[in-house]
């Protein structure tokens, strides 16, 4: 178990920075959702290793909203953090925003919630550093992310 001590939300925070190119698209010139995930999820792992100071892997992927889409040539930042610890496993949130630099426009594109568990080096999953939010939105992202894992247990338990 690792040593305790505090740790923020924004010691967890992982930006990522990334140019839409031609072959990230599809034949709309738009940025193939696949590619947006594996980045989203990249970017989640890095934020829950950054927290745990473990390897961490992916458990879940709550959801994904594609809200505008993304375009040839257009800068993608994703931005990262833990929501919530809960014993082994994270919460972690993603925001994805596209920047057109010719126009210079900007737009949240994305939102995505990621569930994470670190495990040691025999790949079995350890306890993490609880998380302590700050400021008012991080307060609110963590208990948002209790009524989220409320709902995929119960999911969970339904579909078994």
């Amino acid at each position: 178990m690792p040593e305790q001590k505090i740790k923020t939300v924004s010691d967890s925070i992982v930006t990522m920075t990334e140019l839409v190119l031609p072959n990230h698209t599809n034949q709309l010139g738009n940025l193939l959702g696949g590619q947006l995930m594996h980045w989203i999820d990249i970017c989640a792992a890095l934020s829950s290793a950054k927290h745990s100071q473990r390897v961490c892997v992916t458990a879940s992927v709550d959801r994904i909203d594609f809200h505008h889409p993304v375009k040839l040539g257009n800068v993608v930042t994703l931005k990262a953090s833990v929501n919530r610890v809960f014993n082994t496993s994270m919460e972690v949130g993603v925001t994805v925003f596209a920047e057109n630099h010719r126009k210079g426009t900007r737009i949240h594109t994305n939102t995505a919630y990621l569930t994470f568990v670190s495990v040691d080096d025999n790949t079995k999953p350890v306890k993490t550093f609880d998380i302590v939010p700050q400021t008012d939105d991080e307060k609110r992202r963590y208990d948002e992310a209790l009524k989220r894992r409320e709902r995929r247990l119960s999911q969970r338990n339904k579909d078994c």
